[in-house]
């Protein structure tokens, strides 16, 4: 199982470099157009915070669902797998809302693919937690 926590581990860090990437872009955004607090009615600002909020949205729960499907004894190429289309995912969307202006493909992308993997780790931990009960 140590294994298996280290990869959910390796990807939790990996999402959290995105989400300090997201930080990064604010701040520099901020600066650039004093705000302190909040959009300020910044069209860009207004987007990389609802990107930034978006990420936090979906992170949360799938690494939550990863760790308890590590310890459910997930195959590591499963966890690895799911782990790295939607850390690839997440940078795709994280990106879009980075930039100013992005071609919507990005944000379809993005979100497909993490919603995809988030949708895969809740039913095979359902799955099995139904398994297990029953």
């Amino acid at each position: 199982m140590t294994q298996s926590l280290a990869i959910v581990g390796l990807y939790a860090a990996l999402n959290t470099l995105i989400l300090f990437w997201f930080d990064v872009a604010t701040g520099k955004l901020r600066a650039k157009h004093k705000v302190s607090i909040g959009d300020g009615g910044v069209k860009h600002l207004i987007r990389i915070l609802r990107g930034h909020a978006n990420a936090i949205e979906n992170m949360p729960m799938f690494f939550i669902l990863m760790a308890i499907a590590a310890m459910l004894a997930a195959p590591n190429w499963l966890l690895h797998g799911l782990g790295l289309v939607f850390t690839v995912a997440r940078a795709i969307h994280a990106w879009h809302f980075i930039q100013e202006d992005a071609p919507g493909w990005q944000r379809a992308a993005g979100f497909g693919l993490s919603a995809l993997a988030l949708l895969l780790v809740a039913l095979g931990v359902l799955g099995h937690g139904l398994a297990a009960m029953g």
